[in-house]
């Protein structure tokens, strides 16, 4: 079936710069000779488009609320990424993909991040929590009601299955499958000694669990939390609590471009093969 109805509405989300603006001419003109409408506001959109990189999506989703009544597509204007599917080197593709039935949809967890009881936050990569100063700090980690381990050392990473092969990865996280609904636990730079011991390696936490990371307030208790690529400003936290979101967004990608074939494209392959 194909995706172009009586109503295909599309919000186009992007980064305002002189070059970036004749990309995105070139595809509101394309988008409208294939019966899209251009909107203005994310609340009349049923397709957000990215336009960047993998980042620019990761902004994308943040920015406009994480829709749910809506579809997202990425558009790299680079090198493809793990969530851009299409190129504005070919444009035509897209529009004939999303025409002709050769893309899926496919949901991708959500991250919820609560620091201190307040309003949540919402990311899909990572959340991850760091020190501000060049010294280690002491994390009480608790899955579920369980007091688990006490940490020591310079962060804790907790990522989503698309969110693996990011920072996740880099501190040799696991790369999982976006099919299994879980959240990681990477350390970064733990010590281990006869006060503080932690498992040593990355975990896998299952969809109905909840973890809660508690900032031992010891005179270093103003850590850096990152949301994906942003970091929050929050000068002061006790408490982070991160389970999956009771909703997922939902992305449009071609069928013939599954996660492992981009995880064998990035960092299998060899270059220009």
């Amino acid at each position: 079936m194909s995706l172009v109805t009586s109503r295909t509405n599309l919000y186009l989300s992007y980064k305002r710069t002189d070059e970036m603006e004749k990309i995105v001419k070139q595809l509101q003109s394309l988008a409208e000779e294939n019966d899209f409408t251009i909107v203005p506001s994310v609340e009349d959109a049923n397709i957000i488009a990215s336009i960047g990189g993998d980042n620019a999506f990761l902004q994308a989703t943040r920015k406009t609320g994480f829709q749910q009544n809506c579809l997202y597509v990425g558009v790299s204007t680079d090198s493809l990424g793990f969530y851009t599917d299409f190129s504005v080197q070919d444009l035509k593709k897209m529009i004939h993909a999303m025409k002709n039935a050769e893309v899926e949809v496919r949901r991708y967890p959500i991250l919820e991040v609560t620091v201190d009881n307040e309003k949540p936050f919402y990311c899909l990569n990572e959340c991850s929590i760091r020190s501000n100063v060049i010294k280690t700090f002491v994390i009480d980690v608790f899955i579920d009601d369980l007091h688990f381990e006490t940490f020591r050392g310079d962060g804790m990473i907790v990522s989503t299955p698309t969110g693996s092969t990011a920072y996740n990865m880099s501190v040799n996280g696991a790369v999982v499958d976006p099919t299994l609904p879980s959240l990681q636990v990477s350390e970064i730079a733990s010590l281990n000694n006869n006060q503080y011991r932690t498992l040593g390696t990355s975990f896998l936490l299952g969809p109905n669990r909840t973890l809660t990371l508690k900032v031992v307030q010891d005179g270093n208790d103003h850590p850096i939390i990152g949301v994906d690529n942003e970091a929050l400003s929050i000068r002061h936290a006790k408490q982070l609590k991160l389970r999956l979101a009771d909703e997922s967004i939902k992305v449009l990608k071609l069928k013939n471009n599954s996660f492992w074939e981009k995880v064998q494209r990035n960092f299998l392959s060899k270059p220009n093969s």
